[in-house]
Parts: structure tokens; sequence; C-alpha cells
């Protein structure tokens, strides 16, 4: 099948094949016939297989073929999506097909000014493209009416269920008129979301072109299985490897998600991140960098990665896997796009196992395990990039690890040394065998505690004291005593500081 059979006017065809397309996706071969045909739609399949499309294109048709009455401009269509990246690609669909009709179209979204947003709206739009939370702010301000409104798309729908939005998409439906045209489309179906489906649409037809939950044959998945703290250095190891010409990288945190992006700019890869607490211009333009080719890796949460469409996105990398698996569908959708190959790659430590499996399950298919990379679990990794690379000064300063018989231990630790030695080891965890951070140090079973680099604390019972091999207490004894004088004998050598008494000394000891 090609465009041309499905009945759209030649003003659209003429937009859809300017930018390339001839054949239609599944979504759109069975979607676009339905809408035309006025019915409501309710489409159920994963990113990447053009739904934006498979509304778009027909609401444009219809909106186009009649002009609203003494040339006011009120909304006729309302497309609500999650989140403000995909209002702006929804909103790019409809200016790309629609370039060639006399039709208007804006998008409002949190974070940003409102007033530009208000003065787009006061000049007349047919098509808005809306965030829950804006529009109901406008809304309640009497910037925005929907009494005229002919056509409402729910656009991700499992989305707004995941971030929360349910309740304000409820909201929104109790203002819009009852007779209208609603077109329904999610990647999965969970039990909230076919509730919410019943009670907004009527008669409708179900597309569905793939099972639901299920991943995109053009994308190429596997698992590597490495421990918490070493998760950085694989994904350095990857990356400066050279095969992975782009890639979006997902954690669970903001936090997380700057952390990654700051650790690969020290490596050398260029990366920024993308996620809630970002400014909008901060977003746009990490993503504008990204699509150009001058960013080469994306870090982003779950949130702010919905609506990103990136031609040529060679690889998703799941730095943190979800413990949701339907976001594993989401994450991965983002390569592998109309008909491109792409790689999902996953990280899994030992409290993510029971994610892997719980994904595994929902996707019907064992996920490939790679064995052969150096950060295998048991194994201790390479030093870090931008550890090997620092100053003398610097990598003499950081920690080196520790074992359980005493001593320092001869692998470097990438996060965390082991804490309190035994005998005359102390420590472990500093070069000098002492720890950096320590509770406790009594004599005979005391703690070292340490942390380096955002790594989990490690800890270990020693059956010495932590201060065997430490330096000596500030105070007068701990400076250097003068050199000895011509023709004095050399002075003997001082003496071991007492051991660390249970409680803090006062000042002035």
């Amino acid at each position: 099948m090609t465009f041309d059979e499905l009945q759209l006017h030649d003003t659209l065809l003429r937009a859809v094949k300017a930018e390339g397309y001839t054949t239609p996706t599944p979504i759109q071969a069975k979607a676009i016939p339905e809408a035309l045909a006025g019915r409501d739609v309710l489409g159920v399949a994963q990113t990447g297989t053009g739904k934006t499309a498979a509304f778009a294109l027909p609401i444009l048709q219809r909106l186009s073929a009649k002009a609203p009455a003494g040339g006011a401009r009120p909304i006729r269509c309302l497309v609500l999506t999650p989140t403000r990246e995909l209002a702006g690609q929804v909103g790019e669909s409809f200016a790309t097909y629609g370039k060639h009709l006399p039709l208007r179209h804006t998008v409002i979204f949190g974070g940003v000014g409102q007033n530009p947003q208000v003065q787009a709206l006061r000049s007349g739009m047919d098509v808005l493209v809306a965030t829950p939370g804006r529009l109901l702010d406008l809304m309640d301000q009497g910037f925005v009416s929907l009494r005229s409104l002919e056509v409402f798309v729910l656009d991700e729908a499992d989305r707004m269920l995941d971030m929360g939005f349910i309740h304000d998409v409820r909201k929104v439906i109790k203002a819009l008129p009852a007779k209208r045209q609603t077109l329904f489309f999610s990647a999965t179906m969970p039990p909230e979301i076919v509730e919410l489906s019943r009670n907004i649409l009527t008669n409708p037809v179900r597309v569905e072109v793939t099972p639901v939950s299920s991943t995109a044959d053009t994308v190429s998945q596997q698992v590597y299985f490495v421990e918490r703290e070493q998760k950085r250095g694989l994904l350095t190891h990857l990356l400066k490897e050279g095969r992975i010409a782009r890639a979006l990288v997902f954690t669970r945190t903001k936090h997380g998600a700057n952390r990654v992006a700051k650790q690969l700019e020290g490596a050398g890869v260029h990366a920024a991140a993308i996620h809630g607490n970002k400014s909008q211009n901060a977003r746009e333009r990490a993503l504008d960098d990204f699509r150009s080719g001058s960013l080469r890796v994306l870090v982003a949460t779950d949130i702010a990665a919905r609506g990103i469409d990136i031609d040529g996105l060679s690889h998703v990398i799941n730095y943190d896997l979800p413990n949701v698996p339907e976001q594993y569908v989401h994450r991965i959708g983002r390569t592998g796009r109309a008909g491109a190959s792409g790689t999902a790659v996953s990280f899994c430590d030992g409290e993510e196992r029971a994610f892997l499996r719980d994904i595994e399950r929902t996707i019907r298919r064992s996920v490939p395990v790679v064995e052969d990379h150096p950060y295998r679990p048991g194994r201790a990794g390479p030093r870090p990039v931008e550890l090997a690379s620092a100053p003398a000064e610097e990598r003499e300063r950081a920690p080196q690890g520790g074992n359980r018989n005493g001593g320092r231990g001869q692998a470097p630790q990438r996060a965390a040394g082991n804490g309190g030695g035994g005998g005359g080891g102390g420590g472990g965890g500093h070069p000098s065998g002492s720890s950096r951070r320590r509770r406790g140090g009594r004599s005979g079973g005391g703690r070292g505690e340490q942390r380096f680099d955002g790594g989990r604390s490690s800890q270990g019972g020693g059956g010495g004291s932590n201060r065997a091999n430490a330096p000596a207490q500030r105070g007068p004894s701990s400076h250097p005593r003068p050199a000895a004088a011509a023709g004095q004998s050399a002075a003997k050598p001082a003496e071991a500081p007492p051991p660390r008494p249970s409680r803090p000394s006062p000042k002035w000891f």
C-alpha cells in the first residue's frame, strides 16, 4: 500500500512525499482510513511506529475541508501529550504536513513564560497541542475555550498514567463537548488505561499492529551484568571503543543523569543531560546539538525522553534498568525507528536482576547476555579513564581499596574501598592505610568507612587498631622536629602515636 491509496488530499500527499515517505507504516495504513471516516480510534502500537502521522494527516484533512463560520479561529482540535518534548514533536508534524494548508496551530507547555502562548491563542488557532498542567492553568484563567472542539487526541495515554497526569486528563475531558471525534493512542494498555478508553471513546475501532508491550524487531537487544560501582567504567569503555555513533543513555533519577553526563565529559566524551529540572532553553539546546551530531551522548530520564525522535540514533543504553517493564519498551523504541536498525544495551547489577526478569516476561523474550567485557562481576575493572589521566598528585589521593586480611588490596577499587583492615592493615581504604572517614575507630574492632566518587560506602571490621598506620593526630606532636644542629647526634625516631581514644579528645588535649 502507498499513501496515494489512503484517499488523502493532494496538498497532504505533496507534503508527505516531500519528506521522503511513500509507504505508510502499519499503524498509519489501518488508522488513517478509520479516522477519515470520522470514527473513534483506539490505537495500540509501540513508539517509533508513526502514530503522530496516523492522527495528524486525517485531522488536517478534516479541518481544511470546512472553514469556521465568520472568519473566526476557535480551537477545533486538541492534542494532549504528557511531555513538552513530545508536544514540540507533534507540533512540528502538524507544521510539516500542513504547510500547504491555511491552518494554524500552536504548542503550549509549562516551564516557560505563558505570555507568548497567550498571545498566540488570542490570534486564533485551529489546532492546539498541549501538556495537561499548562492547559488547565490557561483554561482556569479564561484563555482557552474548548466549546468548538471537533477532534480530541490523547497521545501516549499510558505515559500520562505513569507521570500522574490521569486526574488532570479527566478534568480536561470534562470540559470537552460531548459530540466530538476521539483518537486514543497508547503503547501499552494497563487496566487503568483500558477503563479510561471505555469512558471517552464511542464505539471505537481498535487498531493494534503489534502485541501489547512488544519490542520492535529492528532493535537488537543485549544486557551486560556489571556491579553498580563498575557501570561508569563500562559505559566509558563502550563509548571509547568508537562503534557507537550517538547514544541516548537512560538513568532512573535526575541527579543520576547529571552525574553520568559530568563523568562522561571528564572522560572526554561530549555529553549533556536533560530532565525535568533543566530549563526549557537548556533542554532544547541539548536536543538540537544531539540532532545535529555535535553532541554524541544525551543522558535523560524517562519523563524527559518521551517524544524524542532522532533520525539515525544508533544506540539506546539503559544505564539503570527501569523498575516498570513498559518503560523499557518506551526507552528502546527511541532507536530502530521507521524501519532502521538500532541497538539497545542494558546494564544490570545484582539489585536489578528482578527488573530484568520482569522485562523479559513482559516482552516475552530473553535478552542476550554479553559475557566478554572487562567489567564482569567478581573481577576488578580497569582504572577509570578520567582517573588514569589525572595528575599524579590526584591519583595518589585516590583510594586504592583494601582487603579483609589487612593492608591495601592489590586491585584498585573504583567506587569504595574496604574500611578497616586486620592487624597492621588499619583503615585500608587510603593509600596510607587509614580510612579517609572514620566512625568509631576504637582499638580492637573499629570500622573504617569511606566514600569515593558518589559510590556506596564499604565497611570492614578489623581485629587490630584502626590507627596502626594512620598519620599522627593534630597538635604539637604532629609537627616535624627541627633538623639536628651540626655536631649533634641524630634525633631518635618519634614514638608511634597512642591509640585513638573511644571518645573525641578535648581541643586543649
